[in-house]
């Protein structure tokens, strides 16, 4: 693991908890959680923890985004969703003690803020009005759970469950006057996690989708030509 340890400066960062929704806690609850905290510095593809560690620390991300996977039955990796800044990871596990049942990876260089898990849990307990931020958090992941089962669930062949993933990444995509474009890092072997089938397969219906005029590729840019179109090919209307 490549791990840098932040500045004095930058280690004033607060931590405001799981998303930008949060209550921005009082000073007293932020200087308590600011004495807990350690920062650092992972580069890309650190793997942060694994499936079935005890959870020891709790992790939240500051910058960056974080890959979270687990083995499917298959024997593939199956990608459950990717955490964004503002989120906690592991958060579940750290409460309950439990074995973590994903594997956290850095998607980039990432900042993140790590505090004991014993620490933490005397935290919550002397500052109970911090559990209105953690049942935000653990909402979030039921949230992610539940798309990541409509996406693999609902459909059963692989190009519905592609285009269904897609139709979900158009919700953060840019409306212009060619299409939906979104940005895509992905590899087709990491798509492939998304929706548990193999690298082969999804270049193939890339190519069957391009040849129904559903999406254009540019580099890492997706463009979706027709989302209408789309839904259709997912078996939707629209996609809540």
């Amino acid at each position: 693991m490549t791990i840098t340890n932040a500045s004095a400066s930058e280690k004033s960062q607060p931590i405001t908890g799981p998303c930008p929704t949060n209550e921005v806690p009082s000073a007293e609850v932020q200087t308590e959680l600011d004495c807990l905290k350690t920062i650092f510095y992972c580069a890309s593809h650190t793997i942060l923890f694994i499936e079935d560690a005890v959870p020891t620390r709790v992790l939240y991300l500051l910058e960056g985004q974080v890959k979270l996977s687990m083995n499917a039955s298959s024997g593939r990796r199956l990608i459950l969703g990717i955490s964004q800044p503002g989120e906690t990871l592991g958060l579940a596990a750290s409460l309950c003690g439990k074995r973590f049942d994903t594997t956290a990876e850095t998607l980039s260089r990432c900042k993140l803020a790590s505090i004991d898990r014993e620490a933490y849990l005397d935290f919550l307990a002397m500052y109970p009005s911090a559990y209105k931020n953690v049942v935000r958090e653990l909402c979030l992941d039921r949230t992610r759970s539940h798309e990541q089962l409509r996406t693999m669930g609902l459909a059963a062949k692989a190009p519905e469950r592609l285009a269904r993933l897609l139709l979900e990444w158009c919700d953060d995509g840019l409306k212009t006057d060619q299409g939906t474009r979104l940005s895509c890092s992905f590899t087709h072997g990491e798509i492939g996690e998304f929706i548990g089938t193999s690298r082969e397969t999804v270049t193939r219906i890339f190519r069957e989708f391009k040849c129904r005029d559903l999406l254009q590729s540019r580099g890492s840019t997706l463009i979706i030509s027709n989302v209408k179109a789309l839904e259709v090919y997912a078996g939707i209307e629209k996609f809540d």
